[in-house]
């Protein structure tokens, strides 16, 4: 269990500081919930502590794991598959795995197919939410702001 101060990644959220840990009621269950502050939208998530490992919440990455996601940011993009349905399946899998580097490849690929032609509104979306991801754990990690931490991956990519 993590404790309140603790800075975490939820995988589809992002990098944020456990505010609080609170029992709530919802749906007439009591639970406790880590509520989570995010660096970049100024949002609040609630996350149920006892889901923790199935949601695949970690600690943030240190500095030189950063390093290694913008070392990723300026790498070949990979082969994506040219069907706009498979290739956001394949991506929606490496943003699930919370895994910093597989979500810095997401980025770099979308942001560079986006370059040369328009995405899909979901694609959009969830080049968007990846970036989000990406930006918040590189500022917490890095203790920068958050047009600082964009500028990065802008420069990288």
């Amino acid at each position: 269990m993590f404790s309140v101060e603790a800075k975490i990644v939820h995988p589809m959220h992002g990098a944020g500081t456990i505010q609080k840990i609170e029992e709530k009621e919802i749906l007439g269950v009591v639970k406790r919930y880590y509520i989570l502050k995010l660096p970049c939208n100024d949002m609040s998530v609630m996350i149920p502590v006892d889901a923790e490992a199935s949601v695949g919440i970690r600690e943030i990455v240190d500095e030189s794991v950063i390093e290694n996601a913008v070392r990723v940011l300026r790498q070949e993009s990979t082969k994506m598959d040219k069907n706009w349905n498979r290739r956001y399946r394949e991506n929606m899998e490496k943003l699930k795995t919370g895994d910093i580097l597989a979500v810095a490849e997401v980025v770099r690929n979308l942001m560079r197919v986006n370059r040369e032609k328009s995405l899909s509104s979901g694609e959009a979306k969830m080049l968007a939410n990846a970036r989000q991801i990406l930006i918040s754990e590189i500022i917490l990690s890095c203790h920068i702001t958050q047009k600082e931490a964009e500028k990065l991956v802008e420069d990288a990519v």
